[in-house]
């Protein structure tokens, strides 16, 4: 299938300012040298028109209380304790009368289980989300409802606030003792975020469905989605959909929603459940803490992705749990099932109407084909010996039914370690098209890895970057992903598809950061983050014109630093610590006998000399750092016994200790006692630089010993060596890749200086023939700006440069993204 690619270019009436205003320039102190040389008649990468696209998850409630346009929680009474153990059938509902939740007979439907049994004269409110239902003064609402009462009823649907009435109430009449949907329009008279949905009968009746949908949704979708919020992830122009997950895809009984199964309530996100009218879709709890109504399934995905002009790719099950669950299915008969429920899903996408899974998507209002290319089988296993075997069951059938629909694969949860080593090495044995691979670093990883891919076999698998972010919201996070893109960029023939993750974040209801797109019930807002990916998702290009770049004058010194100890959700005790310099002088000796006043404690947790040793007791307590020595130590060895007393983990040895967010620190018997590692923290977060499988025997006193040299650390245990690394690899701040977009005839220079200092820098575009004009956009903030709903921080500034020649100079501000686009003659 050919597409259309969506570009947003710079635009050419918009030249002077957007929103935003670029900081002062750098005194003249402040600048540092760097020099870019573009070679236009060599052939770089070619870009596809799919490079960068958007990951939807529901976490963050991203779906129901987001983009799904929903404004009543819980509509189907289905809310349980499977979802969260504060849920009941009655959640985000408050009953005036007489009311309760039945499962019987005499269900809406066998998959909609639960309904309302609502009192003659009763009433029920219902809540919504965050503070409440949103309105807007004149904006319509459509308002349904299946209902039935044996001797007829009429329902009265108001909406009102503390302030008082928010619309015009309605008088609804069901006349039918069996299940009938009925609907009504609710006009705003005034503007509220704190709104509530009454629903009142005068006779005894049955209520199942309640639903208030704004009449506004994105394109007037029925079943539609939130405007403001698909308009963010449509202003991306992004290449691809990745969907439903994720962790919700890996995670759960891999049962269907059935009598057979017992209804299976902790899912994983099965397609079936989520298609056809929205009344039958099965509810699932979602992994993330609450329930999912799977009103935004499949079909609403699927058309999101056309409606944007983007790719669909869905993720399915491979029947290898993940997510620290870390359980193969061994089923075959489900396996199969499973298997012959993707080739359906390729069905529903891509087969004709008179096809059986066509038909229901032709049913559902969209008689045409989606054009499905690409399928990714799991996500994050952990086991990749056990996903492996899986997902070639699966590719094997795909392939011989559908040869034209790639099958992706994936790597597990980590930039690196045994497990991606492991599913790396069966993913290039088995010649695999695409692999997904997930990181979520520090900073500081993400400006030392710009080279990641450059060493990638050119004629092995592709790379997905199905999921990556540098752990905050801040500009400095956008500043070291965007340097980080630029080696994505240069990659282009090896990296088909990168995605940030997640996308969306409900700010009352968090679970993870960062996130893209900020949201409440009224509002949504952009991070620093998301500036970054529009600039450039909307300035592509089509081939990458091969460049090169000076670095950063600067020198590696040693690594310096005290030393710490620490626990995580463990109990320890710690002994006979000894800090020797590399002539072996004593630099620290403590064996706690006269207590613990060499050591500050900084982290969490409880900690007192005991017996002898220092002892952190509090079990549940994370990142517990105590430390002592000086922060200009190098070149040390650091000794010390490690006693696990109890608990889900280990003990964790810290040197290089700057300050509470700066160190490295080795986790022995990390990740619930599956995992040792090294990890580097930077401002707070948190990089894994060698990882090993690897656990610690509760009561076993451990021989701990770290020597670091320079650069170069070692690590022994019990006196054996368990591993070395080298920490040299520099985080250089100044980064920069330059495209052609062959529809504009321009050369687009993309450059990220992620420093205090301005970069004076001397360009120099070759034999390239270029207009003297050049179009700019301009990211620039202080690191540690935010985006919030009253304070956009970060935002693009557009202007234009006249300086252009063969050779110009172009001073990018400190801290800054800046794309020039160049015209060609």
């Amino acid at each position: 299938m050919s597409r259309t690619r969506w570009r947003l270019g710079l635009s050419a009436t918009a030249l002077l300012v957007a929103a935003g205003t670029i900081p002062p320039s750098a005194h003249a102190e402040d600048v540092t040298d760097y020099a870019i040389t573009v070679d236009p008649s060599a052939r770089g990468a070619t870009i596809d028109d799919t490079m960068y696209g958007v990951f939807f998850e529901d976490i963050n409630r991203a779906a129901d209380g987001g983009l799904y346009a929903e404004l009543v929680q819980n509509r189907s009474f289905e809310y349980s304790t499977a979802d969260n153990a504060s849920y009941t059938p009655l959640t985000s509902w408050t009953v005036d009368g007489t009311a309760r939740v039945v499962d019987d007979g005499g269900r809406l439907n066998e998959r909609n289980r639960n309904y309302l049994d609502l009192g003659a004269g009763s009433s029920v409110t219902n809540a919504g989300y965050n503070t409440g239902v949103p309105v807007e003064t004149g904006r319509k609402y459509d308002f349904s409802v299946w209902a039935r009462a044996d001797a007829g009823t009429t329902l009265t649907v108001s909406l009102q606030d503390s302030g008082g009435t928010l619309a015009t109430a309605r008088k609804v009449d069901v006349t039918k003792s069996g299940w009938t949907r009925y609907r009504a329009t609710l006009t705003a008279t005034r503007t509220s975020s704190d709104g509530r949905l009454t629903v009142a009968s005068s006779a005894a009746a049955a209520l199942d469905m309640v639903s208030l949908f704004p009449r506004d949704t994105y394109r007037g979708e029925p079943n539609g989605l939130r405007k403001d919020l698909a308009e963010k992830v449509a202003a991306l122009h992004p290449g691809f959909v990745r969907f439903p997950g994720g962790c919700l895809v890996n995670t759960g009984s891999m049962e269907d929603y059935s009598a057979a199964s017992g209804h299976q309530r902790k899912r994983s996100y099965q397609w079936k459940d989520t298609v056809g009218p929205v009344e039958t879709r099965a509810t699932n709890s979602n992994f993330w803490g609450y329930n999912q109504s799977y009103g935004l399934g499949y079909y609403e995905y699927f058309r999101l992705a056309e409606d944007i002009g983007a790719m669909p790719l869905p993720v399915v099950p491979a029947l290898v749990t993940g997510c620290g669950q870390n359980k193969a299915v061994a089923d075959d008969a489900l396996l199969k099932r499973h298997v012959q429920d993707t080739l359906d899903l390729i069905e529903f996408a891509n087969g004709p109407a008179s096809s059986t899974w066509g038909n229901v998507r032709a049913r559902m209002g969209h008689p045409k084909p989606f054009h499905l290319t690409h399928i990714e089988v799991g996500n994050e296993e952990n086991l990749p010996n056990e996903f492996f075997a899986r997902f070639k069951e699966f590719r094997a059938a795909v392939q011989a039914k559908h040869p034209e629909i790639q099958v992706i694969s994936n790597s597990g949860p980590d930039d690196s370690g045994t497990t991606f080593d492991t599913a790396w090495q069966l993913n290039r044995d088995a010649k695999v098209d695409m692999v997904d691979e997930h990181y979520y670093n520090s900073p500081q990883w993400f400006l030392q890895n710009n080279d990641r891919y450059d060493s990638y076999d050119r004629n092995g698998p592709k790379v997905f970057l199905g999921e990556y972010a540098s752990q905050g919201n801040t500009f400095k996070n956008g500043l070291t992903e965007a340097a980080f893109m630029t080696g994505l960029e240069r990659n282009a023939d090896v990296v088909k598809l990168a995605s940030y993750a997640p996308l969306f974040a409900n700010e009352d209801y968090v679970q993870w950061r960062p996130d893209l797109i900020w949201f409440n019930n009224h509002a949504s807002w952009n991070s620093a983050n998301y500036e970054v990916q529009k600039l450039f998702m909307n300035n592509v290009g089509d081939r990458v014109v091969p460049s090169t770049a000076t670095g950063t004058p600067s020198l590696l010194a040693p690594i310096t630093g005290a030393v710490g100890l620490s626990t995580w959700a463990t109990t320890a005790a710690y002994d006979d610590v000894r800090v020797t310099d590399a002539d072996g002088r004593e630099l620290l000796t403590d064996d706690f006998s006269s207590g613990a006043s060499k050591w500050t404690h900084t982290g969490g947790g409880s900690w007192s000399v005991q017996d002898g040793q220092y002892v952190q007791t509090d079990v549940n307590a994370e990142n517990t750092m105590v430390s002592a020595g000086d922060p200009s130590w190098h070149d040390y060895d650091l000794k010390v016994k490690a006693t696990k007393k109890a608990g889900k983990e280990g003990f964790l040895v810290a040197f290089g200790v700057k300050d509470t967010g700066n160190y490295y620190w080795w986790n022995i018997g990390g990740w619930n006692n599956t995992q040792t590692a090294v990890e580097q923290a930077v401002d707070g977060g948190k990089s894994t630089l060698i990882s090993k499988a690897g656990s610690v025997e509760t009561g076993r006193a451990y021989d701990v010993d770290v020597k670091v040299r320079g650069r170069q650390v070692t690590l022994y245990l019990d006196g054996q060596e368990w591993g070395s690394f080298r920490d040299d690899k520099p985080a250089e701040p100044f980064r920069q890749v330059v495209t052609e977009d062959r529809r504009t005839g321009e050369l687009i220079v993309k450059v990220v200086n992620a420093q205090d200092s301005a970069a004076r820098t001397a360009v120099d575009l070759g034999r390239a023939k270029v207009a003297s004009k050049a179009r700019v956009t301009t990211l620039a903030a202080a690191p540690d700006a935010v985006n919030s709903e009253t304070s956009t921080a970060v935002a693009p500034v557009r202007s234009t440069f006249d300086g252009v020649a063969g050779k110009f100079t172009y001073t990018f501000p400190a801290n800054s993204v800046t794309f020039l686009r160049i015209r060609q003659r």
